[in-house]
Protein backbone atom coordinates (compact mmCIF):
# COMPACT_ATOMS: atom_id res chain seq x y z
CA UNK A 1 0.00 0.00 0.00
CA UNK A 2 2.42 2.80 0.78
CA UNK A 3 4.50 1.71 -2.53
CA UNK A 4 1.35 2.20 -4.51
CA UNK A 5 0.27 5.70 -2.50
CA UNK A 6 4.42 6.45 -3.53
CA UNK A 7 3.46 5.79 -6.89
CA UNK A 8 0.43 7.73 -7.53
CA UNK A 9 1.55 10.19 -5.74
CA UNK A 10 4.62 10.40 -7.97
CA UNK A 11 2.64 10.23 -10.75
CA UNK A 12 -0.13 13.02 -10.03
CA UNK A 13 3.47 15.65 -9.43
CA UNK A 14 4.24 14.54 -12.76
CA UNK A 15 1.01 15.36 -14.31
CA UNK A 16 0.57 18.54 -12.71
CA UNK A 17 4.00 19.48 -13.57
CA UNK A 18 3.32 18.65 -17.02
CA UNK A 19 0.02 20.54 -17.15
CA UNK A 20 1.67 23.14 -15.64
CA UNK A 21 4.06 23.19 -18.59
CA UNK A 22 1.86 22.37 -21.66
CA UNK A 23 -0.99 25.07 -20.68
CA UNK A 24 0.36 27.84 -21.51
CA UNK A 25 1.86 26.50 -24.87
CA UNK A 26 -1.93 25.25 -25.52
CA UNK A 27 -3.34 28.38 -24.82
CA UNK A 28 -0.81 30.37 -26.62
CA UNK A 29 -1.76 28.50 -29.84
CA UNK A 30 -5.37 29.72 -29.77
CA UNK A 31 -8.42 28.95 -32.12
CA UNK A 32 -9.76 29.64 -35.01
CA UNK A 33 -12.49 32.16 -35.90
CA UNK A 34 -14.13 32.38 -39.20
CA UNK A 35 -16.85 33.96 -40.67
CA UNK A 36 -18.62 34.63 -44.28
CA UNK A 37 -18.52 37.69 -46.27
CA UNK A 38 -21.34 38.72 -48.75
CA UNK A 39 -21.24 41.70 -50.88
CA UNK A 40 -24.47 42.69 -52.06
CA UNK A 41 -24.57 44.61 -55.30
CA UNK A 42 -22.09 45.33 -58.02
CA UNK A 43 -18.79 45.70 -55.97
CA UNK A 44 -16.20 46.13 -59.04
CA UNK A 45 -15.37 49.40 -58.37
CA UNK A 46 -12.73 50.02 -61.04
CA UNK A 47 -10.25 52.83 -61.26
CA UNK A 48 -9.41 53.42 -64.72
CA UNK A 49 -8.19 50.04 -66.53
CA UNK A 50 -6.19 48.53 -63.47
CA UNK A 51 -7.54 49.13 -60.43
CA UNK A 52 -10.40 47.74 -58.13
CA UNK A 53 -9.64 44.25 -58.83
CA UNK A 54 -11.46 43.18 -55.87
CA UNK A 55 -14.40 42.38 -56.99
CA UNK A 56 -17.19 40.47 -55.05
CA UNK A 57 -16.77 38.88 -51.96
CA UNK A 58 -13.13 38.87 -52.21
CA UNK A 59 -10.52 41.31 -50.25
CA UNK A 60 -12.64 42.14 -47.31
CA UNK A 61 -10.46 42.60 -44.33
CA UNK A 62 -11.46 41.14 -40.96
CA UNK A 63 -10.01 41.70 -37.37
CA UNK A 64 -10.01 41.11 -33.74
CA UNK A 65 -9.14 43.55 -31.20
CA UNK A 66 -8.59 42.83 -27.56
CA UNK A 67 -10.51 44.60 -25.17
CA UNK A 68 -7.86 44.19 -22.94
CA UNK A 69 -5.27 43.63 -24.98
CA UNK A 70 -2.99 43.14 -21.54
CA UNK A 71 -5.25 40.20 -20.22
CA UNK A 72 -5.73 38.88 -23.64
CA UNK A 73 -2.77 39.70 -25.98
CA UNK A 74 0.68 37.80 -24.54
CA UNK A 75 4.18 39.46 -25.22
CA UNK A 76 5.41 37.59 -27.51
CA UNK A 77 2.04 37.76 -29.50
CA UNK A 78 2.48 42.04 -28.83
CA UNK A 79 5.73 42.52 -30.86
CA UNK A 80 5.34 43.99 -34.43
CA UNK A 81 5.76 42.95 -37.03
CA UNK A 82 3.98 39.99 -35.41
CA UNK A 83 5.18 36.28 -36.09
CA UNK A 84 2.16 35.32 -37.41
CA UNK A 85 2.43 37.66 -40.74
CA UNK A 86 6.34 38.33 -40.62
CA UNK A 87 6.84 39.70 -43.81
CA UNK A 88 8.34 40.96 -45.81
CA UNK A 89 5.81 43.12 -47.43
CA UNK A 90 6.30 44.41 -50.52
CA UNK A 91 3.59 47.00 -52.97
CA UNK A 92 5.61 46.23 -56.47
CA UNK A 93 4.93 48.85 -59.62
CA UNK A 94 4.83 46.78 -62.66
CA UNK A 95 2.96 47.42 -65.79
CA UNK A 96 1.58 50.52 -64.54
CA UNK A 97 0.16 48.60 -61.11
CA UNK A 98 1.03 48.13 -57.83
CA UNK A 99 1.03 44.37 -56.94
CA UNK A 100 -1.03 43.29 -54.44
CA UNK A 101 -3.84 45.85 -54.69
CA UNK A 102 -4.39 45.27 -51.09
CA UNK A 103 -2.01 44.63 -48.55
CA UNK A 104 -2.28 44.50 -44.48
CA UNK A 105 0.59 45.11 -42.73
CA UNK A 106 1.50 45.12 -38.54
CA UNK A 107 1.35 48.48 -37.39
CA UNK A 108 5.24 49.11 -37.61
CA UNK A 109 6.22 47.52 -40.63
CA UNK A 110 8.29 48.69 -43.43
CA UNK A 111 6.49 47.96 -47.06
CA UNK A 112 9.38 48.55 -49.94
CA UNK A 113 7.93 49.78 -53.09
CA UNK A 114 10.36 48.44 -55.94
CA UNK A 115 10.10 49.82 -59.47
CA UNK A 116 9.74 47.49 -61.87
CA UNK A 117 9.01 49.23 -64.65
CA UNK A 118 11.10 50.42 -67.49
CA UNK A 119 10.46 54.07 -66.42
CA UNK A 120 10.12 56.81 -63.42
CA UNK A 121 7.50 56.38 -60.89
CA UNK A 122 6.59 58.47 -57.95
CA UNK A 123 4.59 56.85 -55.16
CA UNK A 124 2.50 59.14 -52.62
CA UNK A 125 0.10 58.60 -49.79
CA UNK A 126 -1.72 61.91 -48.80
CA UNK A 127 -5.28 61.88 -48.04
CA UNK A 128 -5.45 59.51 -44.95
CA UNK A 129 -3.59 56.96 -42.64
CA UNK A 130 0.18 57.00 -43.96
CA UNK A 131 1.00 60.26 -45.86
CA UNK A 132 4.01 60.34 -47.28
CA UNK A 133 6.00 61.62 -51.16
CA UNK A 134 8.66 58.78 -52.41
CA UNK A 135 9.55 61.52 -55.19
CA UNK A 136 10.42 60.60 -58.32
CA UNK A 137 12.52 57.14 -58.95
CA UNK A 138 13.73 55.05 -61.82
CA UNK A 139 13.20 51.53 -63.08
CA UNK A 140 15.28 48.62 -60.70
CA UNK A 141 15.14 51.03 -57.75
CA UNK A 142 12.98 51.08 -54.26
CA UNK A 143 12.08 53.38 -51.77
CA UNK A 144 10.49 52.47 -48.11
CA UNK A 145 8.07 53.47 -45.74
CA UNK A 146 7.04 52.45 -42.33
CA UNK A 147 4.09 52.65 -41.69
CA UNK A 148 4.12 53.18 -38.06
CA UNK A 149 0.52 53.75 -36.95
CA UNK A 150 -2.53 51.81 -37.83
CA UNK A 151 -5.28 53.25 -40.43
CA UNK A 152 -6.29 53.18 -44.04
CA UNK A 153 -3.72 54.39 -46.55
CA UNK A 154 -4.81 55.31 -49.98
CA UNK A 155 -1.69 54.75 -52.71
CA UNK A 156 -0.99 56.41 -55.55
CA UNK A 157 0.83 57.33 -58.40
CA UNK A 158 1.64 61.10 -59.00
CA UNK A 159 2.19 60.21 -63.18
CA UNK A 160 0.05 57.56 -63.88
CA UNK A 161 -3.83 57.99 -62.76
CA UNK A 162 -4.73 54.21 -63.48
CA UNK A 163 -2.89 53.10 -60.33
CA UNK A 164 -4.06 52.82 -56.80
CA UNK A 165 -3.39 50.09 -54.00
CA UNK A 166 -4.65 50.44 -49.94
CA UNK A 167 -2.23 49.61 -47.52
CA UNK A 168 -3.74 48.75 -43.70
CA UNK A 169 -2.23 48.70 -40.58
CA UNK A 170 -3.29 46.89 -38.27
CA UNK A 171 -2.13 46.96 -34.76
CA UNK A 172 -3.55 43.25 -33.97
CA UNK A 173 -1.88 39.56 -35.09
CA UNK A 174 -5.81 38.60 -35.25
CA UNK A 175 -6.96 39.34 -39.01
CA UNK A 176 -7.69 37.99 -42.41
CA UNK A 177 -8.44 38.77 -46.24
CA UNK A 178 -11.33 36.67 -47.34
CA UNK A 179 -10.95 34.62 -51.00
CA UNK A 180 -13.18 34.84 -53.78
CA UNK A 181 -15.66 32.69 -51.94
CA UNK A 182 -16.13 35.18 -49.11
CA UNK A 183 -14.74 32.92 -46.51
CA UNK A 184 -11.94 34.50 -43.93
CA UNK A 185 -10.00 32.85 -41.23
CA UNK A 186 -8.57 33.95 -38.53
CA UNK A 187 -6.33 31.55 -37.22
CA UNK A 188 -4.57 31.07 -33.82
CA UNK A 189 -6.73 33.93 -31.50
CA UNK A 190 -6.08 33.34 -27.86
CA UNK A 191 -8.95 33.18 -25.19
CA UNK A 192 -10.36 36.74 -24.11
CA UNK A 193 -12.87 39.24 -25.06
CA UNK A 194 -12.49 41.48 -28.89
CA UNK A 195 -13.96 44.05 -30.35
CA UNK A 196 -15.22 42.76 -34.53
CA UNK A 197 -13.99 44.92 -36.77
CA UNK A 198 -14.80 44.67 -40.91
CA UNK A 199 -12.98 46.70 -44.00
CA UNK A 200 -13.77 46.71 -47.21
CA UNK A 201 -12.85 49.04 -50.46
CA UNK A 202 -15.84 49.44 -51.98
CA UNK A 203 -18.50 48.34 -49.43
CA UNK A 204 -19.90 48.98 -45.90
CA UNK A 205 -21.66 46.53 -43.10
CA UNK A 206 -25.46 46.56 -44.11
CA UNK A 207 -25.90 46.50 -40.31
CA UNK A 208 -25.04 49.37 -38.48
CA UNK A 209 -24.84 48.07 -35.19
CA UNK A 210 -21.78 45.30 -36.40
CA UNK A 211 -18.73 47.88 -35.59
CA UNK A 212 -19.91 47.62 -31.53
CA UNK A 213 -20.29 43.53 -31.76
CA UNK A 214 -18.47 42.03 -29.04
CA UNK A 215 -16.65 38.16 -29.71
CA UNK A 216 -15.67 36.22 -26.93
CA UNK A 217 -12.92 33.50 -27.74
CA UNK A 218 -12.84 30.30 -25.65
CA UNK A 219 -11.33 26.63 -26.32
CA UNK A 220 -13.35 26.10 -29.75
CA UNK A 221 -13.38 26.76 -32.65
CA UNK A 222 -15.66 29.90 -33.71
CA UNK A 223 -17.77 30.74 -36.29
CA UNK A 224 -19.43 33.75 -36.93
CA UNK A 225 -21.70 32.98 -39.36
CA UNK A 226 -22.68 35.15 -42.37
CA UNK A 227 -21.32 39.20 -42.48
CA UNK A 228 -23.31 40.95 -45.34
CA UNK A 229 -21.72 44.17 -46.69
CA UNK A 230 -23.71 46.53 -49.04
CA UNK A 231 -21.87 48.32 -52.24
CA UNK A 232 -20.81 52.07 -51.85
CA UNK A 233 -18.65 53.70 -54.10
CA UNK A 234 -14.99 53.93 -54.14
CA UNK A 235 -13.12 56.34 -52.96
CA UNK A 236 -9.90 55.97 -55.07
CA UNK A 237 -12.38 56.69 -58.06
CA UNK A 238 -11.95 60.49 -59.34
CA UNK A 239 -8.46 61.03 -57.05
CA UNK A 240 -6.18 64.05 -57.24
CA UNK A 241 -2.37 64.06 -58.09
CA UNK A 242 -0.10 64.65 -54.49
CA UNK A 243 -0.58 68.33 -55.25
CA UNK A 244 -4.70 68.19 -54.89
CA UNK A 245 -5.11 68.65 -58.49
CA UNK A 246 -7.02 66.94 -61.37
CA UNK A 247 -5.02 64.65 -63.51
CA UNK A 248 -7.34 65.87 -65.99
CA UNK A 249 -9.23 63.69 -68.45
CA UNK A 250 -6.75 64.15 -71.13
CA UNK A 251 -3.77 63.11 -69.02
CA UNK A 252 -1.00 60.90 -70.47
CA UNK A 253 2.00 60.18 -69.30
CA UNK A 254 5.20 60.52 -71.16
CA UNK A 255 6.12 56.85 -70.37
Amino acid sequence: MHRKYRWTSFAATSFLLYASVAAPHLRAQGVNVSTNVVVLGNSSGKVGAKQGRAGGSANVVVWLTPVNAQATRPADVMRSPDPQHPGPFRLVQKDKQFTPHLLVVPTGSKVEFPNRDPFFHNVFSLFSGRRFDLGMYESGTSRAVHFDREGVSYIFCNIHPEMGAVVLALSTPYYGVSGPDGIVVLHGVTPGSYRFHVWSETAQPADSQLAQRLITVGAETIRLGQIVLQTTANPMRGHTNKFGEEYGPDHKAPY
